[in-house]
């Protein structure tokens, strides 16, 4: 009889810690609106991992400072992978270049999960370009310097410095124009207001399918699938190309079990081909990567944006 109770207690003491995981929930923060891809991505993958990890799993957005007070707040949370934050890289890798005090260390502070997606960025021109492939708008923004502006979706952000390098690499002068969001940089491109914009694919994919814009290049070093027809710079003698990728990542401590168990569920989610097919349609590559790879692939972006944004002098406020 004795036995008998002490199994049962013992089967009882190694259940419950499955039992509590169950009715806990994990909180992946993402640091901009409903509606955007670090949003879409996020509930892609929440929607997979509830059922691989057997629990709720819920997307919280908190918009702010280009996704940095949620990385802010993600340092100081129990390391016990049940608060994370999917990120942009440009937080990461750009940021730190940047700021004089962003309130976190991108290496210390936090614990690479997974690599989600990567993803590269279009050169769209509206109508107020002329005619003609990139090298004849190039020639024509030479040619009127006052009228040689490209627009992104913010100063500071990874397209202001792919735009910067991109006139370095072309050897012509382009002026920034930062604007609070692709899609206002959008209508504005769609206007003809400025002729020229360096952003995401998904901020003007649809324009250009609708013939209102004209994708002229991506920056990757391969064409993108939702743009097959669209050449890379370098297929158009441009010796130039940038990336980014969104990471999931935890506060600094989280243990190797646990950051394993989920890296585990994010496989298993971008495995499903109907959750790529949707990451593709956003101008997106499902690129899952582990932890390991997700913090070497940090660190060289790190570094490859160190040199350009040091000898631009760019400072955020």
């Amino acid at each position: 009889m004795k036995r008998r109770h002490f199994a049962a207690l013992a089967g009882a003491a190694l259940a419950a810690p499955a039992v509590l995981a169950q009715d806990r929930t994990m909180r992946i923060l993402v640091g901009f609106s409903p509606g955007g891809s670090a949003d879409v991505i996020a509930r892609l993958i929440a929607e997979k991992m509830r059922v691989s990890l057997g629990q709720n799993v819920i997307v919280d957005n908190k918009p702010g400072a280009a996704g940095r007070l949620v990385l802010n707040e993600l340092k100081r949370a129990a390391p016990d992978g049940q608060t994370l934050v999917l990120t942009p890289s440009g937080a990461m890798v750009i940021a730190p270049w940047i700021y004089s005090n962003i309130g976190y260390d991108p290496i210390k502070d936090f614990t690479p999960i997974s690599r989600i997606v990567t993803f590269d960025f279009a050169v769209t021109v509206g109508p107020g370009a002329p005619p003609g492939d990139l090298k004849t708008v190039l020639a024509w923004m030479k040619a009127n310097p006052g009228k040689a502006n490209y627009a992104t979706s913010g100063a500071g952000t990874v397209p202001h410095f792919a735009g910067m390098l991109l006139s370095q690499a072309a050897g012509v002068k382009l002026t920034h124009v930062p604007y609070r969001g692709g899609a206002p940089a959008a209508q504005d491109l769609i206007g003809g207001q400025v002729p020229l914009m360096v952003d995401t694919a998904s901020e003007t994919l649809e324009y250009h399918k609708a013939g209102k814009v004209r994708i002229l290049a991506v920056t990757g070093e391969q064409r993108s699938r939702a743009l097959p027809e669209v050449p890379t710079l370098k297929e158009q003698g441009i010796d130039m190309a940038a990336d980014a990728y969104f990471g999931l990542y935890g506060p600094p401590g989280v243990p190797t079990d646990v950051v394993n168990r989920i890296d585990r569920a994010v496989a298993e989610a971008l495995n499903d081909p109907v959750i790529q097919e949707k990451i593709y349609a956003f101008g997106l590559v499902p690129a899952h990567a582990s932890a390991a790879a997700l913090a070497a692939t940090q660190a060289a972006h790190l570094k490859r944006w160190e040199g350009p944004i040091k000898a631009s002098g760019f400072k955020a406020e």
